[in-house]
């Protein structure tokens, strides 16, 4: 799966099966969800901030106020927002939860495509209309703001900065996941994903949003990032620590659950696997990757140590990356679980390209002169690429052969 960041009015050509890209209608239906407890001092003029800037757009989107249990006067202005105005409807929870009213409300739409956005507006709602269309026109599945890609005009304090960044990052390192932001208030995502993702999720609070692009990511589900500018609220209610343990709690859960299920994230058999000729491919350019990394690695390496230990040091390294990235990018293991193993079975391969390599080094030991170790490079360099098109074998049939296995039992069905 890719994430993109793109520009509001560019999109790319990629189309997926979730999404129909034929007779797409000239308007969409979108239900744009917005959670709120205790807000009367806004929910008027958020609202009327809503209606001005969804009515100059392509969709016809309609505003639900969703009311996680307020105990304001919150409700009174809410159904009086929507008796005045026939885009804006009221629902009411008597338990608090953004994650279970985003999934009771979006459970029960009959729209395109369903969104939500905080009642701050700390998003800038403009992003709304390309969200949307990258969705219609069948380039992503799901479409998320984020405020941690770079060149963006964001206003909010140090400590929150640093927290959702690292927040983000152990997402990156623990769940495997590529989104750049997982607790942006502005999301949206075609009607079919919410679908199949909804009865999935578990959490009803701030977790919600994480866990949700998580197993979409995990699904296979195109996910398309807009970077958008933000101002932070100072006024937000919200226990940063608090929801942070909370956080760290539901990372743990989905960890532990993929462990139960053997690794499928999901139930969803139809998502597209990579197949051989994809396969292959992807291997040349992660090869091509590795092999430069290691090629730096070794120049490096060279420099304070004997070509033997430089050697050594520097196949290790890229062995570890391209495990890793062959896991992702070529066989398509989304999933965090067997990880470990992956990469043990991937360091088994360390031996067969170090029998390479080293050959490589006693053919060179004789060379002298001062382009000595370039032409040591060179011999190491056709060898370790030698060893990639075995590794692609073992990789193939041993490494990864369960996910394999329920990628082509996947591309199948599909």
């Amino acid at each position: 799966m890719r994430q993109h960041s793109i520009p509001w009015d560019q999109a790319g050509p990629h189309a997926h099966p979730f999404t129909a890209t034929h007779d797409a209608p000239t308007s969409t239906n979108v239900d744009l969800v917005v959670p709120v407890y205790n807000e009367e001092a806004s929910l008027a003029t958020s609202v009327a901030t809503l209606l001005r800037a969804t009515s100059e757009g392509d969709s016809h989107v309609t505003i639900i106020i969703a009311d996680n249990a307020s105990t304001d006067s919150t409700p009174t202005i809410a159904e009086a927002l929507a008796e005045k105005h026939p885009d804006v409807r009221y629902v009411r929870l008597e338990q608090k939860g953004r994650g279970r009213a985003l999934s009771k409300v979006w459970s029960a739409s009959d729209a395109d495509v369903v969104a939500y956005t905080d009642v701050d507006l700390a998003t800038d709602i403009r992003a709304l209309d390309p969200m949307v269309e990258v969705i219609r026109s069948g380039i992503a599945d799901v479409a998320i703001a984020s405020r941690l890609l770079p060149g963006l005009d964001i206003s909010r304090g140090v400590k929150r900065e640093v927290i959702s960044r690292c927040y983000n990052r152990l997402l990156r390192f623990s769940l495997g996941v590529g989104y750049s932001d997982a607790q942006c208030g502005f999301k949206a995502m075609s009607a079919e994903a919410a679908k199949k993702l909804l009865p999935l999720v578990e959490d009803t609070a701030w977790f919600f949003d994480t866990e949700l692009l998580t197993r979409a990511e995990w699904a296979g589900l195109r996910i398309h990032e807009f970077g958008t500018d933000w101002v932070d609220d100072p006024d937000s209610s919200v226990d940063v620590l608090a929801t942070a343990w909370a956080d760290v709690k539901g990372i743990h859960r989905l960890r532990r659950a993929t462990r139960r299920s053997g690794g499928q994230t999901l139930g969803i058999d139809d998502v597209p696997a990579p197949n051989t000729g994809a396969q292959i491919l992807h291997f040349i350019d992660v090869g091509i990757v590795s092999t430069l990394l290691y090629a730096v690695l070794f120049l490096f390496g060279v420099q304070m140590f004997s070509p033997a230990v430089a050697n050594l040091g520097a196949l290790l390294i890229s062995t570890v990356a391209n495990t890793g990235l062959n896991r992702r990018h070529t066989f398509g293991v989304r999933s965090p679980h067997h990880g470990l193993a992956a990469q043990i079975k991937g360091l088994a391969s360390f031996a067969l390209c170090l029998g390479f390599t080293s050959a490589g080094l006693a053919i060179s030991a004789n060379f002298t002169g001062p382009l000595a170790s370039v032409g040591t490079l060179a011999v190491l360099t056709s060898a370790n690429l030698l060893a990639t098109i075995v590794r692609f074998v073992l990789l193939r049939t041993w490494v990864f052969a369960i996910g394999a296995h329920h990628n082509s039992r996947s591309a199948h069905h599909g």
